[in-house]
């Protein structure tokens, strides 16, 4: 079951939409996070902000999990590092 809202405007005392004669009515262009289908559709920025913070959401979780994994290659490459650096001591003190 899809609900429809009534287009009134919240900023506005709720009297009806004035749509394109309104800065907050815009166009959004792009892929709906919760269905992955295309988006190309005119309407309120108020409407559309639930789905862009889950799109922001995503994004952010991506990014962490980018973040996490060059930290993980970098732990790896100072104990490769640390362990070559050691070995080169150790040759040094044995000679």
């Amino acid at each position: 079951m899809q609900l429809k809202g009534k287009h009134g405007c919240p900023l506005d005392k709720f009297k009806p939409c004035r749509e394109l004669d309104c800065n907050w009515f815009l166009q959004v262009q792009g892929t709906n996070p919760n269905t992955g289908a295309e988006i190309n559709e005119w309407a309120c920025a108020m409407s559309w902000m639930p789905m862009l913070l889950i799109e922001n959401s995503q994004q952010q979780r991506q990014t962490g999990a980018a973040v996490e994994s060059f930290r993980n290659e970098m732990v790896r490459f100072n104990e490769a590092a640390l362990q070559i650096e050691t070995s080169h001591k150790t040759k040094r003190l044995e000679q």
